[in-house]
Parts: structure tokens; C-alpha cells; sequence
């Protein structure tokens, strides 16, 4: 097991990519901090994994105590802490019109705030096991669509908090800091936003090759799977690193005009 008796927090646990990384990381022999906003989902999460593994904060990263609240219980249940996996965020469409002030700096305080927030709370336990952090951040961090301006400025301000401390955090205490950028990805709320759009359930299984390539998008599980690399043992020494999970060069790369308007993450 590559993650054996490693204890780790993942936010925004209870639905998409981050159960996908909680079920991957207990399968591999870790306990986890589920985390997310739906108590319904969480319990189901939890049961799913088993209280042996697993423990449930439902709780708002918005508000100050929580990242400490995350930390407390994983040292409270399972008496030390390895890894922070940072990937709770809002997703909202916006553009220059539509995003105000209170807009961004919700989008802000959600996807790159709190994350600080949570490695600071995290920093002393993670430095006496020299541990790790995977921050989840999106390849709208380069420059978006025109639809995500708000939601990929955060995730841009993520992936320069990701550089920073990979290099100042490695030096001064051992704690490794990466980050993985993952693509379009069928969580269930990408099903929901996308029904909120008009399109049918089975829009993901009819997608123009010139946003799936393969003939279909990413999968949570395939997200988790290369989460394991960046929390285990196997990573060695690096940090600071950026991994896009995509399946084509994303930067400079513009569909054709008569390409589908469907849109990506």
C-alpha cells in the first residue's frame, strides 16, 4: 500500500474529484479527513469508507476556524497529520461584466485563501513527518475561458502560492508542495451544471474530438490515481511542481469555428 498508515486531509471531500482522491488515498492504506459543505454526501462518504479510516467535518472553509477545526480533528483521531489535499473550491461562471467586488473575493477567500490558511494550520505537524501538499488547481489557471474569469484568476493565484511554497517550505521544514491541474472531468457537479444548461444526461458520452481527443473526458478516479504519486513516498524530493492531467496541450490551443460551444471546467 503506497500510502500506508499516512493520515490526510481532503477538502471538499464529499463529492467529485476530492472523494475520488479519499477513496483512493484509504485504498492505499491511508485515513482520511472527509470535508465538504453537504452533510447528507459526507455521511454516505464516511459509510462508505468506515469510521476506522475515515472521520467527517462538515464546516465552511470560508470561516476562520475551520482549517484549525480539519486540522485538530485528524490529530485528535488518528494522532498526526502527512498530507493536506487542498481541494475544496467554487466553481461560478463570470466575466468582466458580471464579476463585482463581493464576487471575486468570495471565489478568492474559497480557492486560494483558505488553502494558505489550511498550510499554515497544518505547517508544524506536516514538518515533524515531513509531509506533503497537493494542491488542486485547474488549467484555467493559465487564462480561462471568457466565461471563467473570477474562478480562473483564483486557481492562477493557487498555482503561483503552489511555486512559492514548494521551494520556501521544502528548504526551511521538508514539507513538500505540488500541485495537479486537471482538465474537463465528469464529477457530478459538472453533470449538474451542464443539465443547467439545457444539455441531456448523456452529453459526455458524445464530445467533439477537439476537446476529447480520446473520444471521452477525464475520470475522478484517473484524477486520484495521480494524486497517490504526489502524496506518497515515490515523489522523493520534488516540490514546487505543476502536473497537468489533460488529454492535449492546452495553452495555445483554440478550437475550430464550427467546433461545439459545449463548455470545459
Amino acid at each position: 500500500m503506497r500510502l500506508n498508515q499516512k493520515v490526510i486531509i481532503v477538502t471538499g471531500s464529499t463529492t467529485g474529484i476530492g472523494k475520488a482522491i479519499a477513496r483512493r488515498c484509504v485504498a492505499e492504506g491511508a485515513s482520511v479527513i472527509i470535508h465538504g459543505l453537504e452533510e447528507d454526501w459526507g455521511r454516505d462518504v464516511l459509510a462508505e469508507l468506515g469510521e476506522v479510516k475515515a472521520a467527517l467535518l462538515i464546516a465552511d472553509l470560508g470561516e476562520g476556524s475551520t482549517p484549525e477545526r480539519l486540522v485538530n480533528l485528524a490529530i485528535d483521531r488518528f494522532g498526526r497529520l502527512d498530507a493536506v489535499v487542498n481541494n475544496a473550491a467554487i466553481v461560478a461562471s463570470s466575466n468582466i461584466h458580471t464579476t463585482d467586488k463581493k464576487f471575486i473575493e468570495r471565489l478568492l477567500n474559497i480557492n486560494t485563501v483558505a488553502p494558505l490558511m489550511l498550510i499554515r494550520s497544518a505547517l508544524p505537524h506536516l514538518a515533524t513527518h515531513h509531509g506533503c501538499i497537493l494542491n488542486i488547481g485547474s488549467v484555467n489557471a493559465y487564462c480561462g475561458e471568457p466565461n471563467l474569469l473570477a474562478y480562473s484568476m483564483s486557481k492562477g493565484a493557487l498555482m503561483a502560492m503552489t511555486r512559492n511554497l514548494g521551494d520556501t517550505l521544502h528548504r526551511e521544514y521538508g514539507v513538500r508542495v505540488n500541485q495537479i491541474n486537471p482538465g474537463w472531468v465528469l464529477t457530478e457537479t459538472e453533470m449538474t451544471r451542464k443539465r443547467e444548461h439545457g444539455l441531456n444526461d448523456n452529453w459526455y458520452k458524445d464530445i467533439p474530438p477537439v476537446y476529447a481527443p480520446s473520444g471521452r473526458i477525464l475520470l475522478p478516479a484517473e484524477i486520484a490515481t495521480a494524486a497517490v504519486y504526489w502524496l506518497g513516498d515515490e515523489s522523493g524530493p520534488v516540490s514546487g511542481q505543476v502536473m497537468d492531467i489533460e488529454q492535449y496541450p492546452f495553452i495555445g490551443r483554440n478550437p475550430p469555428k464550427d467546433a461545439s460551444t459545449i463548455a470545459k471546467k
